[in-house]
């Protein structure tokens, strides 16, 4: 049993004074997000703390498209689930390759690309929606979903390969000599030795790259234009074209496409957390 003592309730009193209000910045916006989403249109914006006749007719008209901003739902969603899923899996076959090259094979002048490559991030993303639209236009890939996957490909693999490649360097290199003593190629190595090692290191990035690709906004916008081909999270912004906007619909839908990411957190949770650190073996 714990014992409390004066240091111990000081520290759990700091903790709270600190964690409450974090918590409550944090939980408000999700509580009113909530609120819009069972209110109907009336009593969406009344003000009260809960609606006096909570209705789920918002989800309902969601899920049926019965509103012209949700023409193209499922289809949308569809789209943000397969640009995501593409861009954590390249992303994921970039950073493990790259990162087993350096760590692992050594090749020469393996970390100065690393390193150029993450002095990129020293650029906001932002500053680089131009030019990445410029080069997309060049190679004839605007309006294509392949525009948005390989940008944002792009966009996580420096960061990615450089926390593979830290992972990697935690496994004792005496693995490789072995392997290739019993006469494993560089590519057995990587399958048979490699790989399983690095698993909460993949999932971690994996999953990194898959949520940046889901909650991408700005380059989704610039590089997609037909109603057909962009995120659901581009079709959100639609909502807010009128004055007179459905803020229990868009609340419904943003809660509706806030929850896979979530789910997909708190599934890979303890990856999320240990996968940054992961790969170090005692020997």
């Amino acid at each position: 049993m714990k014992r409390w003592t004066p240091k111990a309730i000081a520290t759990e009193a700091k903790l709270l004074l600190i964690g409450i209000p974090v918590l409550l910045w944090t939980l408000i916006p999700v509580y009113h997000m909530v609120l819009f989403a069972i209110s109907s249109k009336d009593s969406a914006t009344s003000g009260h703390l809960w609606p006096k006749n909570p209705t789920l007719d918002n989800f309902r008209i969601v899920f049926q498209q019965k509103h012209f901003y949700l023409d193209h739902f499922w289809l949308q969603l569809g789209n943000s689930l397969l640009i995501a899923l593409s861009v954590g899996a390249l992303t994921l076959f970039v950073a493990t390759t790259a990162a087993f090259a350096i760590s692992r094979l050594r090749v020469r002048g393996g970390r100065t690309v690393m390193n150029l490559a993450l002095f990129t991030y020293f650029i906001p993303a932002a500053f680089l929606a131009v030019p990445m639209y410029k080069t997309m236009g060049n190679y004839g890939l605007l309006n294509s979903q392949w525009a948005l996957i390989l940008a944002m490909v792009t966009i996580a693999s420096p960061y990615c390969i450089w926390v593979l490649k830290q992972a990697s360097d935690k496994l004792p290199y005496e693995l490789d000599e072995a392997a290739r003593m019993d006469g494993a190629s560089p590519l057995q190595l990587f399958r048979l030795v490699y790989l399983p090692l690095m698993v909460p290191s993949l999932v971690a990035v994996g999953t990194y790259s898959l949520l940046l690709a889901w909650n991408e906004y700005l380059y989704a916008f610039l590089l997609l234009s037909n109603d057909r081909s962009v995120t659901l999270a581009v079709a959100l912004g639609n909502f807010l074209s009128a004055d007179d906007s459905p803020w229990e619909l868009l609340m419904a839908t943003g809660l509706i496409y806030a929850l896979p990411p979530a789910a997909i957190y708190y599934a890979f949770k303890r990856y999320m957390v240990g996968g940054l650190t992961a790969g170090a073996v005692k020997s």
